[in-house]
């Protein structure tokens, strides 16, 4: 048996080599620059949290299944973190009373699930969470949706590359409670039937539906709301607090002109224990990738579970790996080029002090400059420049410093020029705008 370590990760999580890396700052770097033209400000928690945080404030499929959790040395039961809306309302309730309100704020932490990995699906991954607290009216679900339709589009997306399917906890409350009149122990067992009921045949969704002890007349009524426009809905649950938002919520966006992005689905469920209103899902449209990118919805108990509190919230959170192939579907993934600017090559062993003080000038100037530290051919050099994206090489040999000058050569085009070392910045400069 080998003694030596493995070079894989743990199943489920990534290495992030330097090209990754770069690609994931360029997507994170976009979403903050999103969600800050709303006015949304950043905030981060910690990675540990009681056990009893996500106990009660989390799905039981998360806690029961998908937690990371242990004993720390001091006896204590701790969790890593699954999601971080217990964290923001747990933060929130400790400085209710100070923040000015609403509380616009947003965070980009890594989570931990213990799930099998799958497309779009790995048990360490990255989320973009955006929450707004202390709005009661559907006009924060409003500016929500908006956020979340504008950070696809922010990347490129185009107006028919995605959709936003909303649905409302309270409509479904009705639907059970007052017209399908479900027991307690039903209701859990009916809204996972439903939502699965678009990646299953019709016969597995009655059976789901069965199996949860509806009889034929449920079932009936059942499908019949699940197709039903949301201007009839009326006709089978009547005109509740559900409804009466989600007419208030579409007359608003198809006024914005956000419409033709937004669909009433009475299949969103979203986690029954969790959410109070306006849930919602954002579907890839593309062929290849059809499927849910993200959600969110309105949360309005957690808050107040932490003390005499009472603070409404909505928010949604996005998964980086789901955005990723939502990106790369759609063609909308850029070419990620070196963050080095210029390579200041080394002519010779006698030439490193030159080398190295010319490459101090410049990062003083602001470029990023690397510097060869070991002499070579300089036919090396220029592929390793090359082959790390680096546009630029600057070269002093002993002549070029005998004179004051230096030599640029642009990898892009293959054109070399010697320029006055007085006027190097400046060329430098206008060459890697232009």
């Amino acid at each position: 048996m080998s003694d030596k370590l493995s070079t894989r990760p743990y199943k489920g999580t990534r290495d992030f080599y330097p090209e990754e890396q770069r690609l994931r700052e360029w997507m994170f770097n976009q979403l903050r620059r999103s969600v800050n033209q709303y006015g949304y400000e950043p905030y981060d928690g910690p990675m540990l949290e009681l056990f009893e945080l996500y106990a009660a404030k989390t799905g039981s499929e998360i806690v029961n299944e998908q937690l990371y959790h242990f004993e720390d040395r001091g006896g204590r039961k701790v969790a890593m973190r699954p999601e971080m809306t217990p964290t923001l309302a747990r933060m929130v309730a400790a400085k209710a009373n100070q923040l000015p309100r609403p509380v616009r704020w947003f965070s980009l932490p890594n989570l931990w699930r213990y799930e099998q990995p799958q497309r779009g699906r790995l048990r360490e991954h990255w989320q973009l969470n955006v929450d707004l607290l202390g709005v009661e009216g559907v006009e924060a679900e409003v500016e929500i949706v908006q956020v979340a339709i504008d950070v696809l589009r922010g990347f490129g997306a185009g107006p028919t590359d995605f959709e936003v399917q909303i649905n409302h906890r309270e409509l479904m409350n009705d639907l059970f409670d007052k017209v399908l009149k479900l027991e307690p122990g039903q209701t859990q067992a009916v809204a996972k039937a439903i939502d699965k009921r678009a990646k299953i045949p019709a016969e597995a969704f009655y059976d789901l539906l069965t199996a949860a002890g509806c009889n034929a007349e449920q079932i009936e009524t059942l499908e019949k709301f699940l197709v039903c426009p949301l201007l009839d809905i009326p006709s089978i649950v009547g005109e509740g607090k559900g409804y009466t938002d989600l007419i208030r919520f579409f007359d608003t966006v198809n006024a914005m002109g956000l419409g033709p992005v937004c669909r009433f689905n009475p299949s969103i469920m979203r986690g029954l224990d969790y959410y109070t209103g306006i849930v919602f899902e954002v579907y890839d449209q593309h062929p290849d990738n059809r499927r849910a990118l993200f959600g969110g919805g309105r949360y309005d108990n957690l808050v107040g579970m932490f003390g005499n509190t009472q603070m409404p919230g909505v928010g949604f959170g996005m998964g980086d790996v789901t955005l990723k192939d939502f990106l790369e579907v759609h063609g909308l993934l850029p070419e990620i080029t070196s963050q080095t600017d210029v390579l200041v090559g080394l002519f010779s062993a006698e030439m490193f002090i030159a080398s190295q003080t010319l490459a101090r000038s410049l990062r003083a100037g602001g470029i990023k400059v690397e510097a060869v530290l070991s002499p070579q051919k300089l036919g090396k050099q220029f592929q390793y420049a090359d082959k790390k994206g680096i546009p630029l090489v600057v070269m002093v040999g002993p002549d070029e410093a005998a004179e004051g000058k230096a030599t640029i050569k642009d990898l892009r085009s293959g054109q070399q020029q010697t320029v006055e070392q007085r006027e190097l910045m400046a060329r430098l400069q206008v060459m890697l705008h232009s």
